[in-house]
């Protein structure tokens, strides 16, 4: 298998900004025409400079918020730190010391420490410690409330806050009954409240779980009609 070596300074139009020129900081893509800017310089330009369309091809973001139409890219901002030497790290040195000469608290968890005779950037938190909800994805835990049906092998989960309790079903079906198309058959709970298939997980957690401590606690069990009406078959077998 052949081995082949890019230039770094080809790869620039591709890993920089269109606004400030430099390479992508907290890459945030606009979702109507997925062009990519730093974070900082994109929101900037929504709020402050009142103007709703994207700065590189003119296309409208959003009529009324902006920032609705703007989403954060993890994947292209882990290719950018990952082809740039230490960037990163020099960008967490800024940060800290731009938090220090404010007097306000460093809001992310992150530590430089020396790997390989290099420096990198760890995550310091402690593993059980994680946001439940962020602008792009809620934490959750899936806990059966009957005997009836199995605990899932792996009940913590972190997906899209966008996710629906269609989807949170149709994977519980996938997962004990090997079958899509029994998703009906399961009801999902928060706070003993039966949710309804078309509610998003982030609303969810804002409207029912904001004061409570993460993960966002969901618990599944066999549709309420269909147990009523095995209890109903039960009883007129019996008699």
């Amino acid at each position: 298998m052949e081995t082949t070596s890019v230039a770094l300074h080809s790869l620039n139009p591709h890993i920089s900004c269109y606004i400030c020129k430099g390479y992508l900081i907290d890459a945030t893509a606009i979702t109507e025409c997925l062009h990519t800017f730093c974070k900082s310089c994109i929101v900037k330009r929504l709020e402050f400079e009142d103007v709703n369309t994207c700065p590189k091809c003119d296309c409208l973001i959003h009529r009324s918020n902006p920032l609705l139409g703007i989403k954060a890219d993890r994947t292209l901002q882990d290719i950018v730190y990952k082809l740039v030497p230490d960037l990163q790290c020099r960008e967490v040195l800024r940060e800290k010391i731009f938090c220090e000469m404010k007097d306000i608290p460093y809001p992310k968890h992150h530590d430089i420490v020396i790997k390989n005779k290099q420096l990198q950037v760890v995550d310091s938190a402690p593993q059980r410690v994680v946001d439940a909800v962020t602008d792009d994805r809620v934490c959750i835990q899936l806990e059966t409330k009957t005997s009836e049906l199995q605990q899932l092998p792996r009940k913590y989960i972190c997906c899209s806050s966008f996710t629906t309790i269609a989807h949170v079903k149709k994977l519980i079906a996938k997962k004990l009954f090997c079958d899509l198309e029994k998703y009906y058959t399961v009801d999902i709970l928060c706070n003993d409240e039966v949710l309804g298939k078309d509610h998003t997980l982030k609303f969810i957690y804002v409207t029912r779980w904001r004061s409570k401590e993460p993960p966002l606690m969901l618990y599944y069990q066999p549709r309420m009609n269909l147990m009523s009406l095995n209890v109903t078959q039960q009883l007129n077998t019996e008699l």
